[in-house]
């Protein structure tokens, strides 16, 4: 699917009452979380975007940010605010990697940076001119050839910044985990199944994504509707969650002891 314009209220009222057949869950949960204010958002370049999505990785967003503005500031010009700093592949290519590393890039995020700089000068990740007329599936080949970019980075970037209307970020904690509240599961449900039931939701997936990230800030408030109808879909087994728990913490623990080195 091509590059359109973020669905209008018109067609979001239309998608809620075809949804009050086949999913009134979701036609509920809609109609509690109100307006759906997505607009896509192109600012910068595509090495931009995805040079500051790799420096957020596994940071919390204040100190993400605050690296992220320190690196775009080794290239604001004279005069010119640091953050308004546009972020250029050649230069970026060329700059020290102790020069990056000071400003508090680990060398795994630089390597993926100047990996990502190198794949921009040679076209494998093109401007937003070209992206618009790539399809999602085009796009997600082609970026994902980046060290350090996954699928649900570039699901990010199809969603706000090239506003697609059809994208479900399946992998995605707080997708999977507002499903499990506005439908009332026990469990997580399994990424394969949420995809396979989410198939009913196009072409407007990315909507329904950001309707079940909204379940989560109405679960805390206490406004979640419950759900009318129960839902069967296979969810994740608690042996395989305390598992994955597992496999994280090892991971965080590596990762700490690499940055005391």
């Amino acid at each position: 699917m091509n590059a359109s314009a973020p669905p209008t209220a018109a067609e979001i009222a239309a998608f809620r009452r075809r949804l009050g057949k086949i999913d009134p869950v979701l036609a509920n949960l809609i109609r509690a979380a109100g307006k759906y204010t997505v607009q896509p958002e192109p600012t910068h370049t595509p090495f931009h975007a995805l040079a500051r999505a790799i420096a957020h990785q596994q940071l919390n967003g204040t100190a993400a940010q605050s690296i992220f503005g320190r690196f775009v500031a080794l290239y604001s010009q004279e005069g010119q605010a640091a953050e308004a700093a546009l972020l250029e592949a050649e230069l970026v290519l060329a700059t020290p990697d102790e020069k990056m590393r000071a400003v508090g890039l680990s060398f795994a995020k630089i390597a993926s940076i100047k990996d990502l700089a190198r794949k921009t000068l040679a076209g494998t990740v093109p401007p937003y001119e070209i992206l618009h007329t790539l399809d999602d599936d085009d796009i997600v080949e082609r970026l994902t050839q980046v060290r350090g970019i996954g699928r649900w980075t570039v699901e990010m970037l199809l969603m706000f910044r090239l506003g697609r209307p059809d994208v479900l970020p399946i992998d995605d904690f707080g997708v999977r985990n507002g499903f499990r509240l506005a439908y009332g599961l026990r469990g997580m449900p399994t990424p394969r199944a949420l995809g396979e039931y989410g198939a009913r939701w196009a072409p407007y997936r990315s909507v329904a994504a950001w309707y079940l990230w909204r379940a989560v800030d109405l679960h805390k408030a206490g406004k979640l509707p419950a759900p009318e109808v129960k839902t069967r879909i296979e969810i994740v087994k608690k042996k395989a969650v305390v598992k994955r728990a597992k496999r994280i913490l090892r991971k965080v623990a590596r990762l700490k002891a690499r940055k005391a080195k």
